[in-house]
């Protein structure tokens, strides 16, 4: 299954990633994920991004899709993906929704995950990340499991919070979030994609919710309403209706024609008889006269 979580900053896009990938096998593809893997393997995209990033400008709309490609390309990508934190923008989608499509490998439903304001406050003042493993968690919603180890160190998550979870620049992130990617929720619509659930609450029933439309969306994948096909029969209807209509005119046209039939047979009959009426008249007056003489 192919997914795409949309949602502001701390609506849980992160959260309900990770249990998506216990439950459905799928992995998360994560555009921040990708180049700092790029990064550091030092690939040809990881290159270009770096120093585009090195010059403290944002990485090229080009590249992070030219990653988002190879990531498609890997093998564990085939029963589907959850993609988070991509696209942001309209520009963004639109290219991706051309990539998928040379692909071969469409979206099947996009999430949006609605949270109000001021509980994305709090949960962003509570996100915390591990320095090693790069895992998000939140001292609220979310913290880590008793006796939990970081898969890279073996030991406890070592957890800091990032500059941009601050309460401060929250507002700031919020009003970006919706000039710019809050318009894709209408570009997903406008596709029949587009699902929303309420993911306030418990951590548990946001998932169930999360799961309950995502099994809607594959007994009825999402697609353009049928309105259109049903316009198309109607043109043939109406000219069904037309042959019927235009039947009954017929049949008045086949008696008139046996009546003007009969009535020149009438007259056809009538001639010959005064024109043999006429002639041994005709015939008879000289031969008596000839006779007499």
């Amino acid at each position: 299954m192919r997914i795409v979580l949309l949602g502001p900053p701390g609506s849980g896009k992160g959260t309900q990633s990770q249990r998506l990938i216990q439950s459905h096998g799928i992995p998360q593809i994560s555009t921040g994920d990708l180049l700092r893997a790029a990064v550091a393997a030092q690939t040809k995209l990881g290159i270009a991004a770096k120093s585009v990033m090195d010059a403290g400008k944002l990485v090229d709309d080009q590249i992070v899709l030219g990653m988002i490609r190879e990531r498609l390309a890997l093998p564990d990508v085939a029963p589907g993906f959850i993609l988070d934190g991509f696209p942001r923008n309209l520009s963004q989608a639109a290219a991706l929704e051309s990539l998928l499509k040379q692909l071969g490998q469409p979206l099947d439903v996009v999430v949006l995950l609605q949270v109000d304001n001021d509980e994305l406050v709090r949960r962003i003042g509570g996100r915390r990340t591990c320095r090693h493993c790069g895992r998000v968690f939140n001292v609220f919603t979310s913290p880590p499991a008793p006796g939990e180890t970081c898969p890279k160190t073996g030991g406890p998550h070592d957890l800091f919070q990032r500059p941009d979870d601050n309460e401060a620049t929250v507002a700031d992130r919020l009003k970006v979030y919706d000039e710019k990617t809050s318009p894709l929720a209408k570009f997903y619509a406008d596709r029949g994609l587009l699902r929303r659930i309420d993911a306030e609450g418990d951590l548990d029933v946001v998932t169930a919710r999360l799961e309950a439309v995502l099994a809607a969306a594959v007994k009825k994948p999402a697609a353009r309403p049928v309105t259109r096909r049903a316009k198309k029969k109607a043109p043939a209807r109406k000219k069904v209706a037309r042959k019927a209509a235009s039947k009954p005119a017929r049949k008045p046209a086949k008696k008139s024609a046996k009546k003007s039939a009969k009535k020149s047979a009438k007259k056809s009959a009538r001639k010959p008889v005064r024109k043999a009426a006429k002639k041994p008249a005709s015939r008879k007056a000289p031969a008596k006269a000839r006779r007499h003489r």
